[in-house]
């Protein structure tokens, strides 16, 4: 493996701006080529463009970046701006994901800035064009997505990897792929079905967003590297907890966080009549405690798009006065708590040993 290059490092104290960098880099070169196909739709592409840079805490290209360092990986030199491309390509499937969640969801804003199908159907309303603004606004964002998806492959296969590790890399690559649609579609049944237990949350926030937050994230980054089996289920082990408990705290913050930070209205999650882990356990609890209040009010809540500031408040207070809350918060802590023991199990490198183990904090106890 080729030695570190300090004229060529990557800043790892600053991933997310080395990143974003890239992708910008990346992006240009894509929407140049769709201005010589059409400019009409270059300009949609560029609007995904500004979406993809806009903002993002980059984690999952950072979890794949310190899964190549943990397997002995170089922070510089042509391979590791290769991997680093790879990893970049993360952020357009998760832009592909994004998109059409808000999409799914009919969510109005995402980091503060109208969602893709709320742009187009600004768009659209005006220039004044013919037909109902909502219905172009949502195929534009449904092709905008796809086309996030499609450049995520092209992002990675043109990132200049050598065949062997992009082969074994392509194994978490394509199961995530999947994972994340698999999730996304059992947490609409969920929806749909009313389906209220915790064993289904947990399966959707598995598959939805531990996969591919930071479990495969943390294998491809690993297999490039040449990780060997024990390494591989550490880091295995390792993600699946940090994924899952990750996506309990954005639950949490999707009842009670708060907009100016999360960019999304408090209680979203409510209106859009998520069955997270956080309302299954309040429900539970409720009926446990014969405390109809908290059950009327949170199942009034869910799906209510007309919900105000003041409902959202007393489901709070419900979700707090049941040991919802709590319930989740010990969950968080008890995965947290399991995924450090398997990144101890493991003799890892510095400084991927102390990154990981702040990167499981950061995503577990964040505020936004």
């Amino acid at each position: 493996m080729d030695e570190p290059d300090p004229r060529d490092a990557v800043a790892e104290g600053d991933l997310p701006r080395e990143v974003h960098g890239v992708l910008a880099e990346y992006l240009a070169t894509r929407v140049a080529e769709c201005r010589d196909m059409d400019p009409d739709f270059a300009d949609s592409a560029e609007r995904l463009v500004e979406f993809v840079l806009r903002g993002g805490k980059r984690i999952r290209p950072t979890f794949a970046w310190w899964g190549w360092r943990a397997a002995g990986g170089p922070a510089g030199g042509p391979r590791a701006r290769a991997v680093l491309q790879a990893a970049s390509a993360l952020e357009l499937v998760q832009a592909c994901a994004l998109v059409h969640d808000d999409l799914i969801d009919d969510s109005r804003l995402r980091r503060g800035f109208p969602t893709v199908h709320e742009d187009a159907a600004e768009r659209h309303r005006g220039e004044g064009w013919s037909g109902p603004p909502q219905r172009y606004g949502m195929a534009a964002a449904v092709l905008l997505g796809d086309l996030a998806l499609s450049w995520a492959d092209d992002m990675l296969h043109t990132a200049g990897l050598p065949t062997e590790p992009l082969t074994r890399a392509l194994r978490p690559w394509r199961a995530m792929r999947t994972e994340v649609l698999a999730g996304q579609h059992l947490d609409i049944l969920a929806q749909v079905r009313g389906d209220e237990t915790p064993q289904a949350a947990l399966r959707v926030g598995a598959l939805k967003a531990a996969s591919y937050t930071v479990q495969r994230p943390l294998e491809f980054g690993a297999l490039l590297g040449g990780a060997d089996d024990e390494l591989l289920a550490a880091l295995h082990r390792f993600g699946a907890d940090i994924g899952v408990a990750f996506q309990l705290r954005d639950d949490l913050l999707g009842v009670f966080g708060d907009s100016e930070v999360t960019g999304k209205p408090a209680g979203d999650d409510l209106r859009e009549g998520k069955r997270t882990l956080l309302v299954a356990e309040t429900l539970q609890r409720a009926e446990q405690l014969d405390d109809r209040a908290a059950l009327e009010q949170v199942r009034a809540a869910l799906g209510d798009e007309g919900l105000d500031q003041q409902r959202v408040e007393q489901v709070c207070a419900a979700m707090r006065r049941v040991g919802g809350v709590q319930a989740v918060e010990d969950r968080i802590a008890e995965l947290t708590g399991t995924a450090a023991e398997a990144l101890r199990s493991v003799p890892l490198p510095e400084p991927a040993a102390s990154r990981l183990s702040r990167l499981a904090v950061a995503a577990t106890d964040r505020s936004a």
